[in-house]
């Protein structure tokens, strides 16, 4: 009876997922301009929901400053565009680790025909962007009391 070396499958596959893992940083390690090129675009979370006053869009956009926010409505459509300018040396030789990501970013909402779109209003204040949209009076919920008799 020949004695066969255990070796769990757990153990081989976080050897091969290290072994990836080295040879990608050491690949984008050589490259830096294809490094910086993978972090040049980012999606910042968003909520989108409505409420009997209208529609509000929330982003997190941590390190967008206010002046490289652009906020736009044309044709019931609400476009949000940022740019998230890095910081730092310029003249770095090497990074070890570079995970934060920086570029612009733009998202585009249609609006229902209920949105009145020339009374949006935003605010921008610890890396949280809101809009707010507010509904047309005519399209609001209106309560009218009926008499029973």
């Amino acid at each position: 009876m020949a004695v066969v070396r255990w070796r769990p499958v757990m153990r081989d596959l976080m050897s091969i997922q290290d072994e990836f893992n080295r040879m990608v940083d050491e690949f984008f390690g050589r490259w830096p301009s294809l490094r910086s090129e993978a972090g040049s675009w980012w999606v910042p979370a968003m909520d989108v929901y409505e409420t009997d006053e209208g529609i509000v869009v929330k982003a997190e956009l941590p390190g967008v400053r206010k002046e490289d926010l652009k906020i736009s409505v044309d044709n019931n459509v609400l476009t949000i565009r940022a740019e998230k300018k890095q910081d730092g040396p310029k003249d770095v030789n090497c990074y070890y680790c570079s995970e934060r990501v920086f570029g612009t970013f733009q998202r585009s909402f249609t609006l229902p025909n209920t949105a009145d779109t020339t009374r949006v209003k935003a605010s921008y204040r610890d890396g949280v962007l809101v809009v707010e949209v507010p509904k047309k009076e005519e399209a609001k919920p209106k309560e009218i009391q009926v008499e029973v008799q």
